[in-house]
C-alpha cells in the first residue's frame, strides 16, 4: 500500500505516538526536559504533542486518565481536516458498520416506542420473530424476565437488549390485544438483513418505480433483482428515487450505474493527494442500457447518490428531477485501530464524468441547508445560486452546460409542495400524532384490515371511514384543538399520510410508498416526463 496514504493521519497518530514509536525512549526524553528550565525548545510537531501529554500526566494538579485524554483529542484533531473525517470509538463501531454491511444479528422486528412501551410495528419476513408468531401490534413488555417499560426506555436500550450474537436466546413477554395474560416467547437470534430498497413496483403499465435508501454492501444485488423483476413485468422506463439517500459504498453505486451506460462511458473518477487518479468506466455489460431513466434527488441526496445522478446527467443518459443535492464530493476510507476503534478518513475527491467536483465549501457547513431554505431555494428555482468558488462551466456528453461546487443541479426543478399545508397539519405531523393515530387505528382494526391484500382495496375502505375526523378526535385527546377550517384545507394531506402509515402497518413498506407517491409532486412530474 502506498505509504503516502497515511500522511493525513500524521497528527492523529501523533497523539498516541508513545505507543507506536516506543514509549520508553519518549519517557526518557521527557524526563530530561522536565528538569530543564528551557524545556520548550526542540520538539518536532509530533514530539510536541507527545511531550504535552507527558507534561500533563506528570505535572497536572489532578489525576487524569491518559486514555480518556487521547479519546477526546483524536476527534478534535480530525475536526480540523474536513466535515466527514471522523473517529469511531470501539463501542460504536459495530452499530455504525451494521448500517452498511447488509445484516446484523437480532430478533427481526421493526419497533417504535409509544407510551413508554416497545410497540412492534413490523416483523421481518422469514426472521426469528415471525417464526415464533410475533405480530405487528404486539407490545414487548418483558425482556429476560425483567420488566421493560417506562420513561427510561430508548431506541438504543431496545436494540442493545434485542440484538446479540447469532444463535443466542432472548426471552420476551408479549402483551397482545384481546389476550389477558402475557405471552412468553423465547427467540433464537439470527441474521437480519439491512435492506437498501424500500419499495419497487409498477406505477403504470411500463413504468417501474424503485426507492433506494442507502448504498450498502448488498444494494447492487437488491437493486438488480428489483429492477429485473419489474422488467419481467413489462417495465422499460424506470424512476429511481434517491431522495434523502445520504450515500454509502462507492463500489455499489458504480455497479448500479454500469447497468445503464454504454461501454467506455465514464462513471466517476477519484483523486487525492495520496490517492492517484482512479477511473471507473462502464464495461458495456449493463442489461438496461436502452431503457428510459429518471432520477429523483433532493437536498438530502448525498455522496454516492450524487455520483449516481452526476453520471446519468453528464452522460445524457436520463433526466434528473427534484432539487439541488447536498454537495458531498469526498471519499472516505475506514482505518481500523488496535483497540477496536476506527478512523474514517477522507482520502480523495470524486469527480463526475464531465470533471465536476460537487463538494460544497466547508464554511458554515452545518448551516448550509438552513441557509438554502431561508434564501427560498426549496420554493423557487430562481433562488438557486451557483457556488462562487466553482463557477466553471462543464459540458455533458451532448454539450449541455452543467456546474460543480455545491451539489447536482436537477434538469427539472420541482419546489417543495406546500398545497394544503396549514399550521394544524404541521403540528400533528411533526409531533408524531399522525403516526401514533395510524398505528392505533391499525391495531384496533387489524382483523378487518388484514382481509385486504391489495393497496387499492385497502385505500377504498379507509376513504369510506372518515379518517380525518377520527384523527381530529384523537388529536383532541392529546390536547390539540380541532380546527375545522384548517382540517378542510389539509384533508387531502391528512388522508394520504394516514392511509400510507396504516397501509405500511398492514401491507408493508411498498404499500406505504404506493400511497404516498400518489400525492407526491416530484413523482407526478417524473411520470409526466416519462409519458411525453
Amino acid at each position: 500500500m502506498n505509504k503516502r496514504i497515511y500522511i493525513p493521519l500524521f497528527f492523529a497518530f501523533a497523539v498516541i505516538a508513545g505507543i507506536l514509536i516506543g514509549k520508553i525512549l519518549t519517557e526518557r526524553v521527557v524526563r530530561q526536559e522536565l528538569n530543564n528550565t528551557n524545556a520548550a525548545a526542540t520538539y518536532s510537531t509530533s514530539g510536541k504533542i507527545e511531550a504535552m501529554l507527558k507534561f500533563i500526566e506528570n505535572k497536572y494538579v489532578d489525576t487524569l486518565s491518559y486514555d480518556s485524554i487521547v479519546e477526546k483529542a483524536i476527534p478534535k484533531i480530525l475536526s480540523n481536516l474536513d466535515p466527514h473525517s471522523c473517529y469511531i470509538p470501539a463501542s460504536e463501531l459495530q452499530s455504525v458498520n451494521e448500517e452498511l454491511d447488509g445484516s446484523f444479528s437480532g430478533i427481526g422486528v421493526q419497533f417504535n416506542i409509544q407510551h413508554d412501551t416497545v410497540m412492534v410495528v413490523g416483523v421481518i419476513s422469514g426472521g426469528p420473530s415471525e417464526m415464533k408468531g410475533i405480530l405487528p401490534g404486539d407490545r414487548i413488555v418483558m425482556v429476560n424476565d425483567t420488566l421493560f417499560v417506562g420513561k427510561s426506555i430508548s431506541n438504543e436500550k431496545v436494540m442493545k437488549k434485542l440484538r446479540g450474537p447469532k444463535g443466542s436466546e432472548v426471552k420476551v413477554g408479549i402483551k397482545r390485544n384481546g389476550i389477558k395474560d402475557l405471552i412468553p416467547i423465547t427467540i433464537v437470534r439470527g441474521d437480519i438483513p439491512v435492506t437498501s430498497i424500500d419499495a419497487h413496483y409498477i406505477m403504470q403499465p411500463n413504468i417501474g418505480y424503485i426507492k433506494v435508501n442507502r448504498f450498502g454492501a448488498t444494494t447492487y444485488e437488491e437493486f438488480f433483482n428489483a429492477i429485473y423483476k419489474m422488467k419481467q413485468e413489462g417495465a422499460d422506463k424506470y424512476i429511481i428515487d434517491l431522495r434523502a439517500n445520504s450515500g454509502g459504498y462507492l463500489d455499489q453505486a458504480i455497479l448500479m450505474i454500469n447497468e445503464f451506460l454504454e461501454a467506455g462511458n465514464r462513471i466517476v473518477y477519484t483523486e487525492g493527494n495520496a490517492s492517484p487518479r482512479a477511473e471507473s468506466p462502464a464495461d458495456g455489460n449493463g442489461r438496461f442500457k436502452s431503457d428510459k431513466l429518471i432520477i429523483l434527488i433532493d437536498e438530502w441526496s448525498a455522496s454516492a447518490s450524487e455520483i449516481f445522478a452526476g453520471a446519468i446527467q453528464d452522460n445524457d443518459r436520463g433526466t434528473i428531477i427534484g432539487r439541488r443535492s447536498f454537495g458531498k464530493g469526498l471519499v472516505q476510507q475506514q482505518f481500523p485501530m488496535g483497540d477496536g476503534s476506527a478512523l474514517r478518513l477522507t482520502i480523495a475527491r470524486y469527480y463526475t464524468p464531465s470533471g465536476r467536483c460537487i463538494q460544497k465549501p466547508y464554511d458554515d457547513y452545518d448551516k448550509d441547508l438552513v441557509n438554502r431554505y431561508l434564501h427560498g431555494e426549496f420554493d423557487s428555482e430562481d433562488s438557486i445560486h451557483v457556488n462562487k468558488t466553482d463557477s466553471t462551466i462543464y459540458y455533458t456528453k451532448n454539450g449541455r452546460k452543467v456546474y460543480g461546487g455545491g451539489g447536482i443541479m436537477p434538469d427539472i426543478f420541482v419546489p417543495r409542495d406546500t398545497i394544503g399545508m396549514t399550521s394544524y397539519f404541521n403540528k400533528i405531523n411533526s409531533n408524531g400524532t399522525i403516526y401514533e393515530f395510524a398505528f392505533a387505528y391499525a391495531d384496533k382494526n387489524r382483523e378487518q384490515l388484514n382481509k385486504f391484500k391489495k393497496v387499492d382495496d385497502l385505500v377504498k375502505y379507509l376513504e369510506n371511514d372518515n379518517i380525518a375526523d377520527q384523527l381530529a378526535t384523537f388529536a383532541e385527546s392529546k390536547g390539540i384543538r380541532r380546527n375545522p377550517t384548517m382540517i378542510g384545507k389539509s384533508k387531502r394531506l391528512i388522508n394520504n399520510k394516514v392511509n400510507a402509515y396504516i397501509a405500511r402497518n398492514i401491507l408493508g413498506d411498498c404499500a406505504f410508498f404506493q400511497i404516498l407517491n400518489r400525492d407526491d409532486a416530484t413523482v407526478k412530474k417524473a411520470i409526466e416526463e416519462m409519458t411525453k
